[in-house]
């Protein structure tokens, strides 16, 4: 885009703009380049010997610009002039460019998601349990980064599904089983905490809300600790089963993934189903390949400390379900209700 064009001494001089970059030519030849801002200043001599001193000033609230044009110090020239305007098309394609970047941010698309996730669980429930639902998720998820963290693995974050849940991503991969554990199992853990802080929260304010997010909270980390992959229980039995390297540990998970298809005939769960076949697909690959695995497997004491630490885990959640299986609210006896089922 061209800003001005003029002749000095006979020869052309002109200034474009391009890439955010102002261009002064002069005799053909370009003599000097500026960042495009509401003020620059071009500066140059002419075989001649002559200094020339181009100063461009945007006139604030306008599209007008205005320059002064000096020779050897002294001004010859000073005059306003209004910017061009750019094409439509370049416009349009500069917005798409703008909102493609905006869309590969993965805060825009974090924040995306979980605005998704409370507006779709809102439409379902409320407002109120929309945003209990999300804080339980992000809190399990936090346990899962946390845990990465610890072991120096990188993280992308965290994300919210709607409807499905939520994701703690890594960069890195995996070297231990143990890693395995702690960082699936930790979800839960963090989960457990905060339904402990909600009791707490309910048991000096009286506030069913509180009272809810434990229920809801320690409802959603059970159904997470299942021995169903890609579930953190699944996940958890899987590191302890094929750390035995044996058929034992093979039987281990397919019992679990028997268990999972029980518990989604009876409640009609299409979606576990979906994450019982793709992880029946990962334990079966990873069985083929168990004895190349570089990942090192737990010792005894590992697998019997990861089974314990599971168990525990769980017994807690149910604990907590089980604090309000006589409670007159619909939502506080939804979860005991479920496990009597």
């Amino acid at each position: 885009m061209q800003l001005l064009h003029a002749t000095l001494y006979d020869q052309p001089l002109s200034l474009d703009i391009h890439n955010n970059q102002q261009c002064l030519h002069y005799g053909g030849e370009v003599v000097s380049t500026q960042a495009h801002n509401e003020q620059t200043c071009h500066h140059f001599v002419t075989a001649t010997g002559v200094s020339v001193t181009l100063e461009l000033t945007m006139l604030p609230g306008t599209q007008k610009m205005r320059y002064q044009l000096s020779l050897d110090s002294e001004q010859v020239q000073s005059e306003e002039f209004l910017l061009p305007s750019e094409p439509a098309s370049k416009g349009t394609i500069g917005l798409l460019a703008l909102g493609f970047k905006l869309f590969k941010s993965a805060k825009v698309v974090k924040a995306a998601l979980a605005a998704a996730s409370v507006a779709g669980y809102s439409w379902l429930f409320s407002v109120e349990f929309a945003l209990v639902l999300v804080a339980c998720l992000v809190v399990h998820e936090y346990g899962h980064v946390r845990a990465m963290q610890y072991f120096g693995i990188k993280t992308k974050g965290i994300y919210l599904i709607p409807f499905v849940g939520g994701l703690a991503l890594s960069d890195d991969k995996l070297t231990t089983r143990w890693q395995d554990v702690v960082i699936s199992i930790m979800g839960p853990v963090f989960g457990l905490l905060m339904s402990l802080a909600c009791l707490l929260l309910y048991a000096l304010t009286g506030h069913e809300l509180f009272a809810g997010a434990a229920v809801i909270g320690s409802l959603l980390n059970l159904f997470n600790l299942l021995p169903i992959l890609p579930l953190d229980g699944g996940h958890v039995i899987k590191s302890i089963s094929f750390s035995m390297r044996s058929w034992l540990g093979l039987s281990v998970c397919i019992a679990g993934m028997a268990l999972g298809l029980g518990i989604a005939w009876v409640f009609g769960l299409a979606l576990l189903v979906f994450f019982i076949f793709f992880g029946a697909i990962e334990i079966l690959l990873e069985w083929r390949t168990r004895h190349q695995s570089v990942l090192v497997p737990l010792d005894n004491y590992g697998r019997i400390f990861s089974a314990v630490w599971y168990i525990l885990t769980l017994v807690g959640h149910v604990g907590v379900i089980y604090a309000f299986a006589d409670a007159e609210h619909p939502i506080l006896q939804l979860p005991m209700q479920i496990l009597a089922n």
